[in-house]
């Protein structure tokens, strides 16, 4: 039962940054978007996604895994375009 918590959790809130990483696809605009903070943000992300590898946790690992492509994608455009 825990891991199906977790399984919901982590879709949640990676399909969170879906509707950021398409506006700032199809709009390239990023200037307002706060570069540290994503920086920041993928770091703790990277971070949970070794503690989630280090655990064993199947939905820690997919979660981040996909958020930290979704959130790298944001930071790429951001360091792009601005």
């Amino acid at each position: 039962m825990s891991d199906w918590i977790g399984y919901a959790a982590a879709v949640l809130t990676t399909a969170a940054f879906f509707p950021q990483v398409i506006k700032s696809i199809r709009t390239s605009e990023t200037k307002h978007i706060s570069l540290g903070m994503y920086v920041l943000f993928s770091l703790g992300i990277a971070l949970w996604l070794v503690y989630g590898l280090m655990l064993g946790a199947l939905p820690i690992i997919l979660a981040n895994v996909v958020t930290l492509v979704l959130s790298g994608l944001i930071l790429f455009l951001k360091l792009k375009n601005g």
